[in-house]
């Protein structure tokens, strides 16, 4: 069940009238955000990080929040975080006694993953996610299921090769033609689409049957809309710029927060 919490700006596309809502930041998933910032953040998990991407993550989302084992990283490679939260049961005594306590969050609760626990607690512009989409499928399944049950937020899963991120209600993007652009439904949809090689207008795509994925573009501009936040778009890593232009644009809607009923 999708449920809207509190908006806090209605764009109107004066061209065909159609209405963008966007929840206020600091308002959805949370009671009271553990970290804000109106800058991009970015989120470090224990899993596998090299210094590059790491680098380039920072480059764009300055503001580091380590997640539990993440600040174990994150000091290892010579930077300090702004915040580290989780159930704290990775972290090393060397590295807590680094981090000022009033930046230490502990989320005690064993229901969801660290990285859930983190999407759920920061109130920012939009995140890099490092650290979380390793070797181990788990962790890197795990990953793409908290992307979906916090379809609010603005999140870029960062891999070595490859990026991640849940198709907004409405997706442009500028790439070069033959881009490769994959989509994987976590759940039942339907989307449109142009530019791409393969369209999407008219498919029912599901995890267990039609999916999205080794699709190209066929065209400089990628127009992408789907009617449920469940779909996974992945693309080349050299397209985050683009990827975070398309997500963070004054036009860009979010989804409203997730609920139970």
């Amino acid at each position: 069940m999708y449920l809207v919490n509190k908006w806090y700006k209605n764009d109107q596309n004066q061209a065909t009238g159609a209405v963008f809502v966007r929840p206020h930041p600091g308002l959805c998933g949370m009671t009271a955000p553990l970290f804000t910032s109106t800058r991009g953040a970015t989120l470090v998990g224990a899993g596998h990080l090299t210094r590059p991407l790491l680098a380039q993550a920072l480059g764009l989302a300055p503001d580091i929040v380590a997640v539990d084992g993440g600040a174990n990283r994150v000091l290892a490679l010579g930077y300090q975080p702004d915040c580290v939260l989780g159930d704290m049961d990775s972290i090393t005594p060397a590295t807590r006694a680094q981090i000022p306590p009033n930046q230490l969050h502990s989320i005690a609760e064993q229901d969801t993953t660290d990285f859930s626990k983190a999407l759920r607690s920061v109130a920012v512009e939009f995140i890099l996610a490092v650290g979380f989409s390793g070797p181990a499928m788990d962790h890197a399944l795990a990953a793409f299921h908290a992307l979906t049950a916090h379809p609010w937020q603005r999140c870029i899963l960062l891999g070595q090769t490859d990026l991640c991120f849940l198709a907004p209600p409405h997706l442009t993007l500028r790439l070069p033609i033959g881009t490769r652009f994959s989509l994987f439904p976590m759940g039942r949809g339907r989307a449109c689409s142009a530019g791409l090689r393969w369209p999407l207008d008219g498919l029912d795509l599901a995890p267990d049957g039609q999916i999205g994925t080794s699709n190209e573009t066929n065209a400089l501009q990628v127009d992408l809309s789907c009617d449920a936040p469940n779909l996974l778009v992945i693309l080349p890593k050299r397209a985050l710029r683009s990827a975070l232009t398309a997500l963070n644009g004054p036009m860009a809607a979010r989804w409203p927060e997730r609920r139970s009923a």
